[in-house]
């Protein structure tokens, strides 16, 4: 009796066990999982999202193919053995030389920014628009210092790139370059931005102005004077370079930031020429070799070697040995940084400047001058 009764509790145990398990599994796969809304949020606004629809949808149209045409010099010679029959002079037309780039829309009624390089020495200028019309384009003014240029077309309500914001650019972000490599148009590729205010040399113009975002997106010949935009298809650079041996993308290429393209565009439309500003100063770069001898003990800033007579920086009280810090609030730390924040500005203007004058900080106010040493603004007319 007391075996049949401890078999039973056996086997009821047993049955009841199984069943809280089977019961346990169906509620366990019921539960919906919980995410930290915190951690949620991170993924969304981390930027890891490699979907670059919206961009590339914003500029693809906004993006333009320039077509341009050189008519090389008529060249005259003669036949040497045309002394035994009579001189004469024999004439040779060259045929002219065509090349290929891109532009950027940046207003509705036609004007376009590109590369000075691409329309250098042109005598004619076509420009395609992404849905295939094309117009003869008028060269408003150009700036060799920063390699830029400035058409326009005669049309109306044209798709525009609206500026971003370059110095808000981050080392790590992503971008997308379009333009027409190789003569294909409307071309998309992606990359990150792999540095910020390079000199990578290669505009030998006095005064020239280098401070280029280096990207990794792949640009090629017929990209130049393209658009690097960010991820809300904001222009923040003009794709210009790429560091190549043959002449083709091997890994980093190099745009114009905004915030020069900016000014030089306002600047050649209103006067046909760049307004360009100078502090009147000379500097060192600081680095690790000369910091002794600087009497440095720290690598930041800009040293000031020289302060020119008469000049904005000497009106501010700015002295030789002073370690330039920041511009407005821009922190500066090498000649492209500093040059591209004072790019951005004319003779006349009003700027910050942060400087570590004898170990202590100060805001000097500085008036920029032009060339000459004044205020004045030049007028020129346009072509």
């Amino acid at each position: 009796m007391n075996k049949k009764h401890f078999l039973k509790t056996f086997f009821a145990a047993i049955i009841g066990g199984l069943i809280s398990i089977f019961i346990y599994n169906i509620l366990e796969d019921s539960k919906v999982p919980i995410i930290d809304k915190s951690f949620a949020d991170s993924i969304n606004l981390s930027g890891t999202s490699s979907d670059f629809t919206f961009a590339a949808e914003q500029s693809l149209s906004g993006v333009v193919h320039v077509k341009t045409k050189f008519q090389q010099k008529t060249k005259y010679y003669s036949n040497p053995f045309d002394f035994f029959f009579g001189e004469k002079i024999y004439k040779y037309t060259p045929p002219p030389v065509l090349s290929s780039g891109s532009g950027v829309i940046i207003s509705k009624n036609g004007y376009i920014v590109t590369n000075n390089h691409v329309i250098d020495k042109s005598q004619e200028i076509e420009v395609v628009l992404n849905d295939k019309r094309s117009y003869h384009a008028k060269l408003i003014g150009t700036d060799p210092s920063t390699d830029l240029a400035v058409l326009k077309i005669g049309e109306k309500n044209l798709p525009f790139l609206n500026y971003g914001n370059s110095d808000e650019l981050k080392v790590g972000e992503w971008v997308i370059a379009v333009g027409n490599p190789f003569n294909l148009t409307s071309t998309v590729t992606a990359g990150i931005v792999s540095a910020k205010a390079r000199n990578i040399n290669i505009l030998s113009k006095r005064f020239a102005i280098e401070s280029f975002i280096q990207t990794d997106a792949a640009v090629n010949p017929g990209n130049s004077g393209g658009a690097l935009v960010n991820r809300k298809g904001e222009l923040v650079g003009i794709n210009t370079a790429i560091a190549s041996k043959t002449g083709s993308y091997v890994g980093y290429s190099f745009a114009i930031p905004v915030s020069i393209v900016k000014k030089i565009v306002k600047d050649i439309i209103e006067f046909g020429k760049v307004q360009r500003a100078f502090l009147g100063i000379n500097i060192i770069e600081i680095n690790s070799e000369n910091l002794e001898s600087l009497g440095m003990d720290k690598i930041e800033g800009i040293y000031v070697s020289k302060v020119n007579e008469n000049s904005g920086a000497d009106k501010s009280g700015m002295k030789k040995g002073d370690i330039i810090l920041k511009v407005e609030n821009i922190i500066v730390n090498n000649k492209a940084q500093l040059l591209e924040q004072i790019s951005k500005y004319r003779p006349a203007d009003k700027i910050n400047i942060t400087v570590k004058s004898n170990g202590k900080l100060k805001k000097l106010t500085i008036i920029l001058r032009n060339i000459d040493g004044n205020t004045s603004l030049f007028k020129f007319e346009n072509p």
